[in-house]
């Protein structure tokens, strides 16, 4: 290959990555409810069209048709973790896989010493991405610009800390670990009476008990652990205010340190705990921020509560169904049969929030249904019982 085509090959590559790599950030931005992190979502998709239009423009030079946008074929698969996936953990994956992508398009020289200026232009302004991308992943407050930050933005960025702090993936990911949660409980129940009782209709009872019993508890746990999430929240976030009204000097001691801590000298972090301290508000999210980490309501209890319970419910149903159409032998292989089936599903729908590749995830969860599966059936047929 001359080295005129690997310029090419790279720089269509490149054009590629630019294309998907804007969508996935355009979802992004459209899906964050801060209107700051919102905009620099979009000013990053905007710095990917822009490397676009540099690749085109050196395609052109190099005589090289510029391909049609819609030859570009983002799976559907990443559209989904775009609009599923909590968004700190896709903007850690995406880069890791701008670094990934770096050492196939940029990491050697392609022969043309103008195409190799322009990558290398091109992952200089990735790499300045990924910093910004990586501290919005840390929950703290990005650059001010998609480029360098200046001394005083960094120190800015290490400073503060963003006062809310998402957890996993919202309703979607509890949905999902409660179908997962109550697909393995009854799956495990059904294969263990089924070898107990040769596949008896006692096998229809039990799996629908464990069904209700599965769904309603996971429904009351999430509700609970919501509540008591958010009243924890309300409590600390009073108790700080109360300190703070009681003890001024003590609180503004102990915030100064913290900064101390971080690297600041006795006098910048006294200096920036002053300024602080003009605005009792500020004063008191900047304490929340340093000594609990943000403050985190939770989710509406009533929300995690059906998402739970009925999640749950779906997911432990399924190894139900064919018992309330066929008995013995027939039942128990239709029951493994889908049950696999749907673990396979599962976890391959649990990829979309751990972002790990969804027949990985699947094969996984199908591994854990049959030893579940296995292990309880085999159970079954050691203390079997006469129907």
């Amino acid at each position: 290959m001359s080295d005129m085509d690997e310029a090419r090959r790279r720089l269509l590559k490149a054009w590629r990555g630019e294309i998907e790599a804007r969508y996935v950030y355009e979802v992004l931005a459209r899906r964050e409810r801060d209107p700051r992190r919102s905009e620099i979502l979009r000013r990053i998709a905007d710095a990917e069209a822009g490397h676009r239009r540099r690749i085109e423009q050196r395609l052109t030079e190099l005589g090289v048709p510029i391909p049609d946008e819609s030859s570009v074929r983002v799976s559907p698969w990443l559209k989904l973790q775009a609009r599923l996936a909590p968004v700190e953990r896709l903007l850690r994956a995406r880069e890791a896989a701008e670094d990934d992508e770096a050492l196939g398009v940029y990491g050697t020289s392609t022969g043309d010493p103008v195409t190799d200026e322009l990558l290398r232009s091109l992952r200089r302004d990735e790499r300045a991405h990924s910093r910004v991308v990586e501290e919005m992943a840390d929950d703290r407050r990005p650059a001010e610009s998609v480029g360098e930050a200046s001394a005083g933005a960094r120190l800015h960025r290490i400073l503060e800390r963003e006062t809310w702090h998402r957890r996993g993936g919202s309703w979607i990911s509890d949905a999902i670990y409660g179908a997962n949660d109550g697909l393995a409980a009854v799956f495990g129940i059904v294969a263990g009476v089924s070898g107990a009782t040769g596949g008896s209709s006692f096998v229809l009872t039990a799996g629908l008990a464990g069904a209700v019993a599965s769904a309603v508890s996971m429904g009351v746990g999430a509700w609970l652990a919501a509540r008591s999430e958010a009243e924890m929240a309300v409590a600390n976030l009073a108790q700080e205010r109360r300190e703070l009204e009681e003890h001024p000097g003590e609180e503004r001691e102990e915030l100064s340190l913290f900064y101390q801590l971080k690297g600041l000298s006795k006098e910048d972090a006294d200096q920036l705990v002053d300024k602080l301290a003009r605005s009792p508000e500020v004063m008191l999210q900047s304490l929340v921020a340093e000594e609990l980490g943000g403050q985190d309501t939770g989710g509406n209890p009533w929300t995690a509560a059906l998402a739970g319970l009925l999640s749950t419910a779906v997911g432990a149903i399924i190894p139900v169904l064919p018992f309330f159409f066929v008995r013995g032998t027939a039942g128990v292989l239709w029951a493994a049969g889908i049950s696999l089936l749907a673990h396979f599903v599962v976890g391959a729908a649990k990829s979309l929030v751990t972002l790990r590749t969804w027949w990985g995830s699947g094969l996984e969860m199908t591994a854990a249904g049959v030893l579940v599966g296995g292990v309880t059936y085999a159970l079954g047929i050691a203390f079997r019982v006469g129907t």
